[in-house]
Formats: structure tokens, C-alpha cells, sequence
């Protein structure tokens, strides 16, 4: 069940920004990137079965959006153009993108270097 707080007001796709806004019922709007939401995909493939699984994604910086489907009343499907499209985002994974924002793109970054990874393709 999803918290009422969290509840989504609007949505809107800024294709060509590559950005998804999303306004919720407690006032909160955030600002997406589409490569944020590709490389923090909660779909089995870049999230695994468990913490411990979690896959590293690079070479997203200029991924984009296709389109946005809902899914039921809990969530959106998000289909990028690198093919990807197996996460759903429910409305509290989207609100906890938007609050925790820099300390997850912070960690993302951090993850890359060590890895010696880039987010160009």
C-alpha cells in the first residue's frame, strides 16, 4: 500500500531535458534525470535479488526517455531508449530518488571511480 503522503500530483516527462518531474501530495518536487532513474532502476537487472546483488551501470550520461506508462495506481513504467525498460517505480521509490538525490548520485560517482568506470558510453 502506498503512504498517501506520498502520492504523486503530477507528473511530467521532459523529453527533450531529459528530465521527469514529479510534484507529490506533501508539497515535495523533484527533478529527475533520466540517467539517475536508469542507473537506479529498481528492476531486477541493475538492483539484483538482494542489497549484496546490486549492479554498477555506466556509460548512461546520455540516456533518454521513450515513454512512461502507469501501472496500476502505485507506480510508472519508464522505458529509456537504451532498451531498458523492466523497473517498475512505485511512488515511494520515486519520492525516495527525489529526497536522497545527491547523497545517492554522491555514492553513484564515488562507485564509478573505484571502478574505474565512466557514464559516457
Amino acid at each position: 500500500m502506498v503512504n498517501s503522503e506520498v502520492w504523486p500530483t503530477e507528473i511530467k516527462v521532459k523529453t527533450a531535458e531529459k528530465i521527469l518531474q514529479i510534484e507529490f501530495q506533501d508539497g515535495s518536487c523533484f527533478s529527475l534525470s533520466a540517467e539517475l532513474l536508469r542507473v537506479e532502476s529498481p528492476s531486477a537487472e541493475v538492483q539484483g535479488h538482494g542489497k549484496s546483488q546490486k549492479q554498477l551501470v555506466a556509460g548512461r550520461r546520455h540516456v533518454g526517455f521513450l515513454g512512461v506508462e502507469p501501472v496500476g495506481h502505485y507506480a510508472i513504467r519508464i522505458r529509456f531508449d537504451d532498451m531498458h525498460d523492466s523497473g517498475i517505480f512505485s511512488w515511494d521509490y520515486l519520492w525516495h530518488l527525489g529526497a536522497k538525490k545527491d547523497e545517492i548520485w554522491r555514492t553513484y560517482l564515488d562507485n564509478l571511480s573505484k571502478a574505474g568506470l565512466s557514464r559516457n558510453p
